[in-house]
């Protein structure tokens, strides 16, 4: 099966009555630790054999300050190959030193090199989503040697094309929303009410469309502490449209020549707040590059559309275990 026909099986798929979206429990870890890194220690689960037949495959969450929590859909990959989730330094689980000087592009790319040799795993699949995006782009130019294949899932790869996206978006929602997010960037923390409401009318458009299963509710439920929105202002800022933070100049696009092409997946929803056009940008700059379009998810594109983001996943990887 090609792509086309894969991605065209995909909205087929998403068009289907009564699709269920999740379990109502997930799966407990085969496997816990955490892991000492730089700064602190981090919080890693695996499900599978690490020593399966088939390359494992690790999740990078988004944020800055995000959990593993939104990828347990990707458990369901276990039945193949062993998957791993973990949090970043600061964030759910994991330690939280609170510590600025850690809060590091480099520091973040390192925590991969750190489990891999913890787990002792050789070769592995990394997908990273949104931030956790950054930093699987950051890792495939610097390790594309252990790499079965990266993919680059919603990814940031550089602030200003991000922002250009949401400067874009902006401008579809409704007039009233779009002035009332225009206002609120001007206006100092905290922001009245009306501002919450048009950034959630953002969020509900191009961020997540679906509401969070029974299953994700029942685990978040247990998560530790979860988001932590001191390191996501810290690195990014208060609006998707102004970034304040250390990741303002930030720009991974340089880094697109580096990737193996042939082994690189940008995979990205309809409705995301990265926009499959620009995404599309990006794989065109990657010689052998492909990319991918999950119909009817925003930038959640596995809590969205989990089904058929883990089959999309699992097809790509399929075809590049070695």
């Amino acid at each position: 099966m090609d792509r086309r026909q894969f991605v065209a099986g995909l909205a087929a798929l998403a068009a289907a009555p009564g699709r269920a979206r999740g379990p109502a429990r997930y799966p407990k870890p085969d496997r816990e630790a955490m892991v000492a890194v730089e700064g602190g220690r981090i919080y890693v689960r695996v499900n599978g054999d690490l020593r399966g037949p088939k390359p494992p495959v690790v999740f990078l969450h988004g944020g800055p300050g995000g959990t593993h929590g939104a990828y347990l859909d990707a458990l369901a990959l276990a039945d193949e190959r062993a998957v791993i989730l973990y949090d970043q330094l600061d964030s759910g689980r994991s330690d939280r030193p609170d510590d600025p000087g850690n809060w590091r592009v480099s520091r973040f790319v390192d925590e991969l090199d750190t489990m891999a040799r913890t787990l002792g795993v050789g070769r592995w699949h990394v997908v990273g989503h949104s931030w956790g995006g950054t930093v699987a782009l950051e890792y495939g130019a610097r390790r594309p040697d252990v790499l079965s294949s990266l993919i680059l899932a919603s990814p940031l790869i550089s602030t200003r094309s991000w922002i250009a996206d949401a400067d874009m978006l902006r401008r579809e929602l409704p007039a009233d929303v779009r002035e009332e997010l225009i206002r609120c960037d001007a206006l100092p923390a905290p922001q009245p009410v009306s501002c919450e409401t048009a950034t959630g009318a953002f969020y509900a458009a191009y961020n997540g469309r679906e509401p969070a299963g029974e299953g994700h509710k029942a685990y978040r439920s247990q998560s530790g502490r979860g988001f932590n929105l001191k390191l996501y202002e810290a690195m990014w800022g208060r609006s998707e449209f102004v970034s304040t933070g250390s990741l303002k100049n930030y720009d991974g696009e340089p880094l697109l020549a580096k990737l193996d092409g042939a082994r690189t997946l940008f995979v990205g929803g309809q409705y995301d707040e990265a926009r499959p056009g620009t995404l599309a940008g990006f794989a065109a700059r990657v010689p052998g590059a492909e990319w991918a379009v999950v119909p009817g998810a925003a930038h959640g594109i596995f809590t969205d559309r989990p089904d058929e983001s883990v089959a999309l996943l699992r097809g790509w990887m399929q075809r590049h275990d070695t």
